[in-house]
């Protein structure tokens, strides 16, 4: 297989009501992309799901090379994602939820740059991100929601104000699932990241900003749906969390290695 020029890592736990339609659709998308340039995989990181997530990935992976299973044992999100782009191959390397709310054309702006158009124009005119760590926005001018309950936009909105005071400003979306880091940021950030859970976005954005690596958001549009795993209690634990990343900030626990040249 042609080394990818696209990575897409897909942490799935329980997911099998829904993870062959997100590879359906994805690989529907990026069978667009020229092939000679724009080689593409998709890696599903099993996170121990008691369901039959691993054996829908797996049989569609016996008939198209370009799908991945990485079995893991189940230890959260942070940890899924975090093995899913040290197992990557790509020049850039996305992170995708299992539920696809962001729909598979979106990618398109991750390439074009803020302001691209995400749904006409010609595949092969895709360009480099204007960025070395993407993030896919809900709240980016010309972003747009959709079916999104105003109880659940304004609990994303305090704890987006939490992450502000607590650990990291100047970013409006830390939490939305779907993000491009390029082959340099993965492979010198992820090594360090700590938290396995839902905070670990933000200890990610942390580093980014310190290590040097651009960080932009990327409008989107998102179709809200129902079946998210986030709780209370999870959503309790993502703030301590992200008090812990704060304080880590604070006591210089971040000190990686930085970029080694811009885009």
């Amino acid at each position: 297989m042609t080394k990818p020029y696209l990575s897409v890592v897909i942490p799935a736990y329980n997911e099998e009501a829904r993870i062959a339609s997100t590879i359906r659709d994805l690989v529907g998308y990026l069978s667009g992309w020229p092939a000679e340039d724009k080689a593409w995989e998709i890696l599903v990181v099993n996170d121990g799901s008691t369901d039959s997530t691993a054996s829908i990935v797996a049989e569609i992976g016996e008939t198209d090379v370009r799908v991945r299973l990485v079995d893991v044992a189940h230890a959260g999100k942070g940890a899924a994602v975090r093995r899913g782009m040290a197992e990557a191959a790509g020049e850039w390397r996305f992170l995708c939820d299992a539920d696809l709310s962001m729909p598979a054309y979106n990618l398109g702006r991750f390439f074009n740059g803020p302001g691209g158009d995400v749904v006409s124009g010609p595949i092969n005119e895709i360009g480099s991100p204007s960025y070395d760590v993407s993030i896919g926005s809900r709240e980016a001018p010309g972003a747009r929601r959709f079916n999104e309950p105003r109880s659940r936009h304004i609990k994303g909105r305090l704890f987006n104000y939490a992450v502000k005071v607590l650990a990291l400003r100047g970013i409006e979306d830390t939490q939305c699932g779907f993000k491009l880091f390029s082959a340099e940021a993965a492979e010198r950030l992820f090594p360090h990241q700590s938290l396995d859970g839902w905070a670990f976005d933000v200890e990610l954005l942390v580093m980014a900003n310190k290590a040097g690596f651009t960080v932009g958001e990327v409008p989107i549009d998102w179709y809200y749906g129902a079946g998210s795993k986030m709780t209370l209690t999870k959503g309790v634990i993502a703030v301590i969390d992200v008090a812990r990343v704060g304080a880590r900030n604070l006591l210089g626990k971040y000190r990686i290695v930085g970029r080694k040249s811009g885009l």
